[in-house]
């Protein structure tokens, strides 16, 4: 078996393919001589609100401004809470904040990572205004309870689909559920531009006029401004490029499900290691393959060692972060994310990973948990 170095993520059998295409679709946007919310963006946006299930998409300049503005819109702010994941990456936390919220930590399912709506209850305060559901590694939360939740308590559903393009819970896709819904195109996502991108969906035609407001300055015609808005708008470029994409996710998602498929085949009896777990209901996209393994740093160097590249998402939960030491919380407040946070180990995962490849992964992992 090969012994040639496997990195923990390759563009190379998804961009070599549309090489000529992308370039034709950068030429064309480089010809038009208009570089800001032009055709692209448009044609993209209703390309991606047909894909998402949505009446509505609105490009903007990345997934942090894509919570973030959605957030605004639905009026979120200073005094108010948001209920958020205690396990996610800081920027689900930051959209928040930037609002002048406060985000409140809730505890994942412990098999599945993501938010667990068994616990919102013991969240919920009369200042929660809204819930921030994080689709984590690629896996569609429960959606059903979690809307049945918000519906009781009047609380606004902003979606964290920025793993999880593609991804359904009851057949219905992610990014489709909440009432607004927000996602990033950043390079490495399921669907990735070739730089900072985002957008948010919904299906209120009210919301997304709001958000091209925010969006563009708080202006929809030059030099008049009728809100305080924001410079965040998915450039040209990159909805040319993502409208190429766009096309392939389907069969990127396919094989991604098969690598992980093989891993799950070759790792299965590893009886120290656990391995990532689907929810009935929900679909899984692995934009990332999430193992576990108490001795995470050595397997982690182990398989460095032999030229296998891994990632650790995420290495320090938000709550951990100095970021958020004014929050006052301390080790132990949320046990599943800290454990998450010492375990979890992302393996290599990109469309055109091989079966050799995956094979070779799991036989350097093998040879060091059951030495």
């Amino acid at each position: 078996m090969s012994t040639a170095a496997i990195p923990f993520l390759s563009f190379g059998s998804q961009h070599d393919p549309i090489r000529e295409q992308v370039l034709a679709a950068v030429a064309e946007v480089y010809d038009s001589h208009w570089y800001i919310l032009g055709d692209a963006v448009r044609c993209f946006e209703a390309e991606y609100a047909c894909y998402s299930g949505t009446t509505h998409c609105v490009g903007v300049g990345n997934g942090l401004d894509a919570l973030y503005l959605s957030l605004k819109t639905l009026g979120i702010g200073q005094g108010d809470e948001v209920l958020v994941p205690s396990n996610t990456y800081i920027a689900t936390w930051l959209a928040v904040s930037m609002t002048g919220a406060r985000p409140v930590p809730v505890e994942p399912d412990a098999s599945t990572y993501n938010l667990n709506p068994a616990l919102l209850t013991a969240a919920l305060t009369p200042r929660t205004r809204a819930i921030l559901p994080v689709h984590l590694y690629g896996q569609a939360c429960l959606m059903g309870p979690i809307l049945s939740f918000a519906q009781r308590h009047n609380l606004w559903v902003v979606e964290d689909n920025a793993q999880a393009h593609g991804a359904t819970w009851q057949g219905k896709p992610t990014g489709s559920f909440g009432h607004l819904n927000a996602t990033s195109f950043y390079p490495g996502k399921n669907l990735g531009a070739l730089g900072d991108a985002g957008a948010v969906t919904t299906d209120s035609a009210e919301w997304a006029q709001q958000l091209q407001l925010l969006r563009n300055y708080g202006s929809r015609q030059k030099y008049h401004n009728e809100i305080a808005g924001v410079n965040s708008r998915l450039d040209e470029l990159q909805a040319a490029v993502l409208r190429v994409k766009l096309p392939y996710l389907a069969e990127w998602t396919a094989q991604r499900q098969q690598i992980a498929s093989w891993y799950h085949a070759y790792l299965s009896d590893v009886p120290e290691l656990i391995l990532p777990v689907t929810a009935n209901d929900s679909t899984h996209v692995f934009h990332l393959y999430v193992v576990r393994s108490s001795r995470r740093e050595a397997l982690q160097q182990h398989l460095a060692m032999q030229g296998i590249g891994t990632l650790i998402h995420y290495p320090v939960p938000p709550h951990m972060q100095p970021a958020y030491a004014t929050l006052g919380y301390h080790p132990g407040d949320f046990p599943i994310a800290e454990e998450l946070a010492a375990t979890a180990l992302s393996l290599p995962l990109w469309p055109g990973l091989t079966e050799q490849q995956v094979k070779r992964v799991s036989e350097v992992i093998r040879g060091f948990l059951l030495e």
